[in-house]
């Protein structure tokens, strides 16, 4: 196996990524633009950069993922793509009739210097864009950033193009989540509507690639969030980023485009950050907590307490996106785990790093950026070996190569079911994880336990 010629001695790489711990921009705008009702994603680029992007969400949720492609040849990538998009959108409105397309670029069309704003006026000019219909754009070239900083481009492009602020102000509250799984979208309205409360999220991906095979085939999912109520979002009184690094730019536009206050606060992963974003709802919303979310607390907090002793002091070791990070570093921490790393090939504020060491105690090695990569990572744990890892599928080859459990978080997951269904964040899916890090405890304890230790209640 290759991963056995990975030295433990590390040394500092300046220009080479070894197996990133990410992947490109398009496939996160790509998966936001999914999240909104009646919306296609446009790659403007090759067909081939298409079909990856493609690919990756397809092979995550096993779900087929509908998206159109500008399909560069040699001629549009030396005289530029405005002719192949002009093309693009008069039939994708003909043929697959969308209330939106969602164009985000590639490294191709950037590189080319592609005017996207100036092309989709040409096509509005030429009447390509049919009335009532929309074509938004977002940058986002795979050459920097990741398939976070992909999703929150095109997060804060939905924002522009379609959020307004008509003075009337409403009793909505919006909610704008970083990049996660449908499972926790749906998780945390579920949390939102056992309070009571009137709210707006997008982009909401629930119903649309984990919806159910009911024998039908549907162009455009049932799930997703409405243009109108993208657009009522701008009056709402106030607003909820769940993760800082997916939601930042959208936050700030709908604050001062909109003047609709929005606090950023961490997803809710874990006993602390749920019990924090559940108060901050109650305190806006002047509603008290229903027994129905206390009574999922108490479970979650009731399983923590009766297997406290097979967490307390275990080592852990933590690779993904840095808003599912820290809530991770959170989860862990409020179960007496000891966070040992934290690597994401994702670009992050530099208080990032401060955040994990405050929440973790201050001793967690900490990288971010393009060199922070998954054979960076295999390095530190063979320097520092933990007990669990949390990470992709890509994480399997280190977890095997030194026998370490796996616990499947982030994205791509490409070789296990159930993400994409049962989610990590709010109080019940504080639980699932939790049960998933016991199982891989106990099933490591079972399968290495002596003959006389080989118990039956654990």
């Amino acid at each position: 196996m290759l991963l056995r010629h990975t030295p433990g001695e590390i040394s500092e790489r300046g220009a080479l990524t070894v197996n990133p711990a990410k992947t490109c921009q398009p496939v996160g705008a790509m998966y936001a633009a999914l999240g909104v009702h009646r919306c296609l994603p446009h790659s403007h680029g090759s067909q081939g950069c298409c079909a990856y992007h493609r690919s990756a969400l397809t092979r995550h949720y096993a779900e087929p993922i509908m998206a159109s492609t500008s399909s560069f040849t040699e001629g549009a990538s030396v005289f530029g793509g405005q002719s192949n998009l002009l093309e693009s959108i008069n039939n994708i409105f003909t043929l697959y009739n969308p209330d939106i397309i969602a164009v985000n670029t590639t490294c191709l069309s950037e590189v080319i210097g592609d005017d996207l704003t100036q092309i989709i006026g040409r096509a509005a000019a030429d009447n390509k864009i049919p009335k009532g219909k929309t074509v938004m754009f977002a940058s986002t070239p795979s050459f920097k950033g990741s398939h976070v900083t992909g999703y929150a481009n095109m997060l804060a492009a939905i924002v522009q193009s379609f959020a307004k602020n008509t003075g009337r102000k409403t009793d909505r509250i919006t909610l704008l989540p970083s990049f996660i799984e449908p499972s926790d979208m749906s998780e945390i309205k579920h949390i939102v509507s056992a309070m009571g409360i009137a709210y707006i999220m997008y982009p909401d991906t629930s119903d649309v690639v984990n919806g159910p095979l009911d024998g039908t085939f549907r162009m455009y999912p049932k799930g997703g969030t409405p243009r109108a109520l993208i657009e009522e979002s701008g009056d709402s009184r106030c607003a909820f980023a769940l993760g800082r690094v997916g939601t930042l730019s959208a936050a700030k536009l709908l604050d001062t485009r909109c003047k609709v206050k929005t606090e950023i606060l961490d997803l809710p992963i874990g006993i602390t950050a749920t019990d924090e974003f559940v108060d901050c709802l109650r305190k806006t919303a002047g509603v008290s907590v229903p027994e129905s979310l206390l009574l999922e607390r108490g479970q979650f907090v009731d399983v923590l307490c009766d297997k406290n002793q097979y967490l307390y002091g275990k080592k852990v070791s933590l690779s993904g996106d840095p808003d599912i990070l820290l809530g991770l570093a959170r989860f862990c921490s409020d179960a007496g785990m000891k966070v040992l790393h934290v690597v994401t090939g994702t670009p992050a504020p530099g208080k990032f790093a401060d955040r994990i060491r405050e929440i973790t105690g201050g001793d967690t090695l900490v990288k971010v950026g393009p060199q922070a990569d998954l054979f960076y990572f295999h390095q530190l744990l063979q320097n520092n070996r933990p007990d669990l890892i949390f990470g992709n599928t890509y994480c399997k080859y280190i977890a095997r190569d030194m026998d370490i459990p796996l616990i499947r978080t982030g994205f791509p997951i490409y070789d296990r079911v159930g993400h994409s269904y049962f989610p990590i964040t709010g109080y019940r899916g504080g639980l699932h994880l939790l049960v998933k890090i016991l199982d891989a405890i106990m099933d490591r304890q079972d399968r290495d336990a002596p003959e006389e230790k080989f118990e039956l209640v654990m």
